[in-house]
């Protein structure tokens, strides 16, 4: 279980750095319009403004969820104790 725990905070500060590099590096404008207008372009393409938007929701949910995921096994290896 401690193996576990060890992996899920080395992914997870992985996943950190890069949330942190996409937001840091884009600018507010790129990282943070959010997911919910409805953009359209004429081949259909994503722009890059949407394709950073998409990354910015996966990689802060990925964040979110390996921290729940952490938080849970670290209860159980401490209870273990």
């Amino acid at each position: 279980m401690n193996t576990l725990y060890n992996l899920s905070i080395g992914v997870a500060l992985i996943v950190a750095l890069l949330f942190s590099a996409l937001v840091l590096l884009t600018g507010k404008g790129d990282a943070m319009s959010g997911g919910g207008s409805v953009r359209t372009s004429f081949k259909g393409k994503a722009s890059f403004e949407d394709q950073i938007s998409k990354w910015t929701l996966i990689l802060g949910i990925s964040f979110l969820v390996l921290m729940v995921m952490i938080d849970a096994i670290g209860n159980r290896v401490s209870g273990s104790l």
